[in-house]
């Protein structure tokens, strides 16, 4: 029994080697594909971990008081907020900047006879990074001829990325949030709010 035990491993051995060296080439893909499968899916993970976007309640909140404060005082307003798509080459000039988001620097930039009112400030995460950013302008004959440059700027930039854009109307106090070329009219400040949590929470 035990020699009949020897015999059958041995053969079940010799089968494995033979098949080994007759499908080399196949197990070789086979494992070559597991790999750069495995590395490919580490590579993917890592890139969406980058890519996400680390916003602070508190920032919205901010976002959100200031635009009602600019809407109630009929102040012209365009606000970038990037998401995942780097903004560096659809953005022109514009001043550098490095501050924390709260509604007194909002309102400093974005008062009427400030220096950095015209152009939009730019959004990364939770710090203000650009003022007097100029972006790229759309030309869709679609676009209601009443909108000024501030929201035709603002939907040539959703043409080209996935970035957030609010536009605050200096003629009528309207925000309009503005995403993925679409323009939303935000008739209650707690819809822009929610807006916001939506697509940065």
């Amino acid at each position: 029994m035990k020699f009949l035990s020897i015999v059958v491993f041995t053969f079940f051995k010799g089968v494995i080697l033979a098949l080994i060296i007759v499908f080399q080439p196949e197990i070789r893909k086979f494992f070559l594909l597991l790999v750069s499968r495995i590395f490919f899916k580490k590579f993917i993970i890592s890139i969406f971990k980058r890519s996400v976007v680390s916003i602070k309640t508190k920032t919205i909140d901010s976002i959100v008081k200031s635009c009602s404060i600019f809407s109630g005082d009929k102040t012209g307003v365009l606000i970038v907020i990037q998401l995942h798509q780097d903004l560096k080459d659809f953005i022109q000039n514009g001043d550098e900047m490095d501050a924390k988001i709260n509604i007194p620097i909002l309102e400093s930039i974005f008062y009427k006879n400030s220096p950095l009112h015209d152009g939009a400030v730019v959004i990364i995460e939770n710090k203000i990074i650009k003022t007097r950013a100029i972006l790229p302008v759309s030309y869709n004959k679609e676009i209601p001829s009443r909108l000024g440059l501030r929201h035709r700027a603002a939907i040539g930039l959703s043409e080209k990325t996935d970035a957030i854009c609010i536009v605050v109307s200096e003629e009528t106090g309207y925000i309009s949030y503005i995403k993925d070329k679409k323009r939303t009219i935000i008739t209650n400040i707690n819809n822009l709010k929610m807006k916001l949590e939506k697509d940065l929470l």
